[in-house]
């Protein structure tokens, strides 16, 4: 009996071997991170096409089609027994994340038989190559090398690989490095957004679900497997460290159970370990990146781990050399240069390359699995103990969203986003009351008594972000990102808390529908009416719209006026704007027809022949003016509008257009255009005001055209925005004289109270509109979309 199992497992090995997964260089024709090579994604889909024909440890599938319509993939990696089983682990998933369901004697089973998933993500950020090499390399290794690490990953970890999260992306900046390849330009980053719309905002996605890549992410992967780590692996500054893993610094979002950052720290630290033993120097800990905002991050509001390592960074595939005396002196939370608890070796400085961020990487990523593997009930048991504390939650016992609102499109668009990230939203049958408030039959109610409470949570209340200073009096610590993410306050949604527990009779519903609308006009407060009108003109229909209520009608009526179809132009620099990137999106989704326009058509003059209205996203002013300087790119995408651009915008506003600046263009249109306003804020230093992606409470102006549609107070996204001192009657918002701040974190109100945040300023027979806001934030802020969608029309 053991001599034919012997020849069997022979055979296999003699059948397996000849057929053996093909090296990375012979199929890419190179070492993976060697030297100036970039890949082509076509070739990185066949290559891990031919991992699946070859290994029966790997399956392949293909998620969707990216914006652009390229294949969308992950592959799954594990013991030969666990693929065959992969239906009965993804159920012991579910199992396991609904405490209501499984009771505990049933869930130690459970445990004892399930595996650990881990899902790693790679290149979200197109410019860090590195980690799709890593992807193909260590795939390759897992598959064929037969080591003892290796074989108890295999058995114990389910490992969801996704080579890169932007596909698109990939193949731009590959094209761009080989152009440029041995120009003097080698290595720059290319001159436009790396992700269609969101450029490197494509990982602040993660409860907004906006882009197609994130959507198939979390449908197609979080939300099937629910995985118990989630490691997303970035690049940062070359002048730092050379490597960051987990403890992440503070602000943590206190919605993050504590058994899960905990769990970040250990795992984090366990890499951090065998970096070290491998020789890996400049590693830092517990420095540089928050876990404060849920936009970079999906799992630790869904019972898994967020792991996060950022390599220093090379020039796209080129190396750099960093001297001693040009490592930075310092650094959130470290000094590269000097030894430390939580930066103990640091790097020296010399040549880095990119099979350096390569080798990192995969010690990294072979840390993480291998520890997965040997924790794997520790994983199982506490994804369920988190599970168990998320459906015991007291505070807050619900939110209730009525069915009667403002805007019922944001309504439901907010619903639809919870329930696209599992949240339970029931329906009320009857009238109830709760927290001293009475509701009506129809209203819809989010219990905190369920697995992913934590989520609703965070993005239903208001966020109170530290008062964090980089020394005790001195200025403000920088957020990683920013510091508030309240959608009934971005969206303009009614959204109640309440405390304590109330009987009602509720039922789960999977759609929300139930919003009243009126008949025989489409209200200007209503985000679908926007697609509405659009639908119209592109039709070839008219739109009638009434001055005073703003609502649009689809016939003439007393005291409607005709509206014609705006011919829209916004400005494109080729010094990347995601701001512009988002403004295209938020312009496509409510179906508005647009042009882009660059430095040369704006130079070439006569506007008025083309455009009614000429958008300036968020940028800085230089980028706009100048631009890239010449000599830092090819000569084809340096400069700005200059003279002759600055010109041909002032006959465009005199001969009637309109021109709208959104937050940082501001200061372009102050310095270029006659508009008689000053800056309250321009001079001060961050110690005396900062507003570091916060939402802040103004006031409009009622019956401003601007303001059609929307109620009297407001919240807006501010982003370290300008406040102007204005005449009266050319300001549309302005803020209130206390009370500013709505969510997040604000210094210095004082220097904003009375002062104007939105500005309608006539020039000649046109008008310049100045936003202190960026009202298309990250295709979020449906309340203030409309501001912007006002300023568009004449009527």
């Amino acid at each position: 009996m053991r001599l034919r199992l012997a020849l069997a497992a022979s055979v296999a090995a003699c059948v397996f071997a000849s057929s053996a997964p093909p090296s990375p260089e012979a199929h890419f024709g190179h070492r993976m991170g060697a030297d100036r090579t970039v890949l082509d994604w076509d070739r990185v889909v066949s290559y891990f096409r031919s991992l699946e024909r070859t290994s029966h440890r790997i399956r392949l599938r293909e998620l969707g089609k990216t914006t652009e319509g390229r294949p969308f993939l992950a592959a799954t990696i594990a013991s030969p027994e666990t693929l065959r089983r992969l239906d009965r682990y993804r159920w012991i998933q579910e199992k396991l994340a609904d405490p209501r369901r499984t009771p505990p004697e049933e869930a130690e089973k459970l445990i004892a038989e399930g595996k650990a998933v881990v899902m790693i993500t790679c290149s979200i950020h197109s410019t860090e190559v590195a980690s799709t090499h890593t992807a193909v390399e260590f795939a390759w290794r897992l598959l064929t090398e037969d080591r003892a690490k290796f074989r108890r990953i295999l058995d114990e970890v389910i490992l969801l690989l996704v080579p890169s999260l932007n596909p698109d992306g990939l193949d731009l900046v590959t094209r761009w490095y080989r152009k440029t390849l041995g120009t003097p330009f080698e290595g720059t980053e290319p001159p436009e957004l790396y992700h269609t719309y969101a450029g490197h905002d494509n990982n602040r996605d993660w409860y907004m679900f906006t882009q197609q890549e994130t959507r198939l992410t979390v449908a197609e992967l979080h939300n099937v497997w629910r995985p118990h780590i989630v490691y997303d692996v970035h690049q940062m500054g070359r002048e730092g460290a050379r490597m960051f893993v987990p403890p992440w610094t503070d602000p943590i979002d206190p919605n993050i159970d504590p058994l899960i950052v905990q769990q970040c720290n250990a795992f984090g630290m366990g890499m951090a370990a065998d970096l070290t033993a491998a020789g890996k120097t400049g590693v830092v800990v517990n420095a540089i990146y928050d876990f404060w905002t849920p936009a970079r991050h999906y799992q630790a509001y869904h019972g898994g781990l967020r792991i996060l390592s950022e390599s220093a960074s090379v020039r796209i595939a080129s190396p750099v050399v960093v001297r001693p005396d040009q490592i930075a002196r310092s650094g959130r939370g470290y000094s590269p240069r000097e030894r430390s608890w939580n930066h103990l070796e640091p790097w020296p400085g010399g040549e880095w390359r990119l099979r350096d961020i390569v080798d990192y990487q995969s010690v990294a990523w072979e840390s993480l699995l291998y520890q997965a593997a040997l924790r794997r009930e520790d994983l199982l048991r506490n994804f369920y103990r988190i599970g168990q504390r998320a459906v015991a939650r007291t505070q807050p016992y619900a939110f209730v969203v009525p069915a009667s609102q403002r805007d019922p499109g944001a309504a439901r668009k907010l619903l639809e986003t919870l329930a696209f990230g599992l949240v339970e939203v029931e329906r009320a049958a009857e009238a109830f009351t709760a927290g001293g408030r009475q509701f009506d039959a129809g209203d819809y109610v989010i219990r905190m008594q369920q697995p992913y409470s934590a989520f609703a949570k965070t993005l239903l209340e208001r966020q109170r972000y530290p008062d964090l200073r980089e020394y005790p009096g001195g200025p403000p610590r920088r957020p990683y990102d920013v510091t508030a993410h309240t959608l009934p306050l971005l969206m303009g949604v009614a959204a109640h808390e309440v405390g304590e527990p109330f009987r009602a009779r509720l039922v789960r519903v999977a759609e929300f529908d139930g919003f009243a609308r009126p008949t025989g006009r489409l209200p200007a407060s209503d985000s679908d009416t926007w697609r509405r009108v659009n639908a119209l003109w592109k039709a070839g229909a008219e739109v009638w719209r009434d001055p005073e209520s703003g609502d649009f009608y689809e016939a003439p009526g007393p005291g409607r006026r005709r509206v014609p179809q705006p011919r829209i132009a916004l400005y494109r620099s080729f010094v990347p704007s995601m701001d512009e990137g988002w403004t295209r999106w938020v312009l496509e989704q409510f179906g508005f027809e647009y042009a882009r326009a660059g430095n040369r058509e704006i130079r070439a003059g006569r506007l008025a022949d083309r455009f009614d209205v000429v958008i300036f996203p968020d940028q800085p002013p230089a980028t706009i003016e100048e631009g890239y300087k010449s000599g830092t790119m090819p000569e084809e995408y340096c400069g700005g509008l200059g003279e002759k651009g600055a010109a041909a915008l002032v006959e465009f506003v005199r001969q009637g257009g309109k021109l709208i600046f959104l937050n940082r263009a501001t200061e372009y249109a102050q310095a270029r255009l006659p508009l008689g306003v000053r800056s309250a804020t321009s001079d001060l230093a961050p110690r005396e005001f900062y507003s570091p992606g916060s939402l802040l409470n103004v006031t409009l102006r009622s019956g401003h055209r601007l303001a059609l549609g929307l109620p009297e107070r407001i919240a807006i996204w501010s982003e370290q925005s300008p406040a102007w001192e204005a005449p009266e009657d050319v300001v549309v918002a302005s803020y209130p004289g206390a009370d500013i701040l709505a969510s997040g974190w604000l210094l210095g109100e004082r220097y904003l109270a009375g002062r104007a945040a939105l500005l309608d300023i006539p020039v000649g027979r046109g008008r310049v509109i100045l936003f202190g806001l960026r009202p298309q934030y990250r295709g979020q802020s449906y309340q203030t979309f409309k501001l912007l969608f006002n300023a568009l029309l004449d009527f």
